[in-house]
């Protein structure tokens, strides 16, 4: 870790945006990144909420991924150069796949070809969607299961119905279980929390998620832009290929205020798990030209404080000049046993 292999050095007010001439060992910490295309990466969402979710996350990561979307309603789709629509059943058909995940099912094997073509390029897909529905239900998990088959990682994000809701929260945890399965990474999003957290924000949760849309971005340009140490697929495949459970987690703050930043992670709208003595751990920290090491070494001395003993921790920092004292911090755990 940072912190282990500077413990020798006051690094705390060291200015991270010229590291190597301030701390000659840092510039052993950096290693040559390929930055990947594009086409490498693909947000794909998967029914009307993951379509919409997609959609907010593409636009806020500037275009740096392509994005696809599924359904089987019109009003979801959105058009662009490096935007690609699946449409579950042709133009005419009025029935859709609602409350029907086996037909979604069906219709989304049925494009295993057009996808075979979208995915030729892909290394990473980002899968947003809802379950308890038929299309995010039935379609998200066969998507999963063609993006891995192309040699894709697959993260993805499945939103749970309100807990009032209990005929489609019965049909989303099958759901759930079917794409858990499947994708690398399934992360549980709680629709009561996001719709609170977003109501006390003013905003509206069903057309894009802040939560999603900052950990999307993070993700993104986490393997798109250099990083003064960097972190690439083969990082990434490290840590989702533990066994166990798995899950990510964002968390933005002050600089001067580490905890914050973890607190904020830790008020995720996701559904709860103890990641106490994960064995796996990639962490990305993002901030702006007046991040010092000292910074990036607190903060990840504390998303890390928890870990297994012997978990294996991947460690990037970048600075970009958009985060004006501000701290962004995404972090994928793997390797978790249930409780």
């Amino acid at each position: 870790m940072l912190g282990q292999e500077m413990r020798g050095a006051d690094t705390s007010d060291t200015w991270i945006e010229n590291p190597t001439s301030a701390i000659p060992k840092f510039k052993e910490m950096l290693r040559p990144l390929c930055l990947m295309d594009p086409a490498n990466i693909l947000i794909a969402g998967v029914g009307g909420i993951g379509c919409a979710w997609a959609h907010q996350a593409y636009q806020r990561c500037e275009m740096g991924a392509h994005l696809a979307l599924i359904d089987a309603d019109d009003s979801s789709f959105q058009t662009g150069e490096t935007i690609h629509v699946l449409r579950l059943g042709h133009a005419l058909d009025s029935m859709g796949c609602a409350a029907l995940p086996p037909l979604a099912e069906q219709r989304m094997r049925g494009l295993s070809k057009i996808t075979q073509k979208l995915l030729e390029k892909t290394e990473l897909v980002i899968l947003l969607t809802g379950l308890g529905g038929g299309v995010g239900t039935g379609a998200a998990h066969e998507f999963a299961r063609q993006a891995r088959q192309s040699g894709a990682i697959v993260l993805a994000v499945a939103g749970l119905p309100f807990e009032a809701q209990a005929t489609r929260l019965a049909i989303a945890e099958e759901g759930f279980q079917r794409l858990e399965n499947i994708a690398h990474v399934t992360v549980r999003l709680s629709l009561d929390r996001l719709a609170r957290q977003a109501r006390e924000k003013g905003q509206n949760w069903q057309m894009g998620a802040e939560w999603i849309e900052d950990l999307v971005d993070g993700l993104v340009r986490t393997l798109m832009r250099m990083g003064l140490i960097n972190l690439d697929l083969m990082d990434l495949r490290a840590i989702v290929d533990q066994d166990g459970m798995a899950t990510m987690l964002v968390g933005i703050g002050r600089p001067d205020d580490p905890r914050g930043i973890l607190e904020s992670a830790l008020k995720a709208p996701l559904a709860a798990l103890d990641v106490g003595g994960a064995k796996g751990c990639l962490i990305q920290v993002e901030g702006g030209l007046g991040m010092t090491i000292g910074q990036v070494d607190t903060v990840a001395e504390l998303f890390t404080s928890a870990l297994d003993d012997d978990a294996q921790v991947i460690l990037g920092a970048r600075v970009s000049e958009d985060l004006v004292d501000t701290i962004r911090v995404v972090t994928l755990l793997s390797g978790i046993q249930p409780s």
